[in-house]
């Protein structure tokens, strides 16, 4: 079974599982994270064909040249954790990532700006990514944590108009993660066809199909070995 463009079209059921490596970005962004540790995240994309790797700044060079002629992608995040750097800084790290090889931009929103209602300023930024991003994917992290309901909507409604392609739930680096309430109220916002990303916390078979049934069309996750191999099979924990 072919995977669907971008993820962007949920597959539920027996079929996500049979193909949950191709939802899954594999995920490393601890900060102490070393060139071996990336070899390893990169091996184990191309054995277990993940859709990407997503990895900070400073490893997108490594990952390309790891990932050359695999057809796994390399994600990098933007802005990360945060969100809270200026908008030119957001847009100099997303080139910079693109001309180091990354195929796709996973960008914290601002959440301070959003919260006090500065939705111009929002939109506005991360309009100015995707057009640094030159046609590349660009997922926009809200850090759903973080914000109330109305704010959820108001923020996902933004990111769809800003010309990006996925909403994402969360860093994993906050104080919570990814819920499926939460996936459900971004599908619900954003349509049937825009992307949506869970990231956080996703550290079992279960949790992860339960998040694909929910709406979300690729998982960020620093389990996936062990999501499609099994808990014993990977020791990785905290994203």
């Amino acid at each position: 079974m072919n995977h669907p463009p971008n993820n962007q079209d949920p597959i539920p059921g027996e079929a996500a599982a049979a193909n949950l490596a191709r939802f899954l970005d594999h995920t490393l962004l601890k900060p102490e994270a070393t060139a071996r540790d990336i070899e390893q995240l990169c091996a184990e994309a191309r054995e277990h064909g993940f859709f990407s790797v997503c990895v900070n700044g400073s490893r997108v060079d490594q990952a390309r040249r790891l990932l050359e002629g695999t057809g796994v992608k390399i994600a990098c995040v933007v802005g990360f954790p945060l969100g809270a750097m200026s908008d030119p800084v957001k847009c100099f790290e997303t080139r910079v990532a693109i001309e180091a090889g990354a195929h796709e931009i996973d960008i914290v929103l601002n959440v301070g700006r959003l919260k006090e209602g500065d939705d111009d300023f929002v939109l506005r930024e991360l309009q100015d990514v995707v057009e640094a991003a030159d046609q590349r994917t660009v997922k926009v992290i809200l850090e759903t944590c973080l914000l109330t309901r109305a704010e959820k909507i108001r923020a996902a409604r933004l990111v769809v108009e800003s010309g990006a392609q996925f909403v994402k739930t969360s860093t994993g680096f906050s104080t919570g993660g990814a819920t499926m309430d939460d996936v459900k109220l971004l599908r619900e916002t954003v349509g049937s066809t825009f992307g949506v990303k869970a990231s956080g916390g996703i550290r079992d078979l279960k949790t992860a199909l339960a998040m694909i049934a929910a709406g979300a069309t690729r998982l960020g996750t620093s389990a996936s070995v062990a999501l499609v191999k099994g808990p014993e099979a990977s020791k990785a924990a905290g994203y």
